[in-house]
């Protein structure tokens, strides 16, 4: 399980729904819409 950095959902990688790699990681979204949130501001999600 990982948590969706945009609305914290608890997902597991097999069933995310949008992936994205930044800065060598891989963030894992339970939506499209919480992975175009994140990707017009990774740095406000990104750990």
């Amino acid at each position: 399980m990982v948590t969706d950095p945009v609305c914290g959902m608890k997902i597991d990688t097999d069933d995310a729904a949008a992936t994205a790699e930044y800065e060598g990681k891989t963030y894992y979204f339970c939506s499209q819409v919480c992975h175009d949130v994140f990707m017009t501001d990774p740095v406000a999600y990104a750990d």
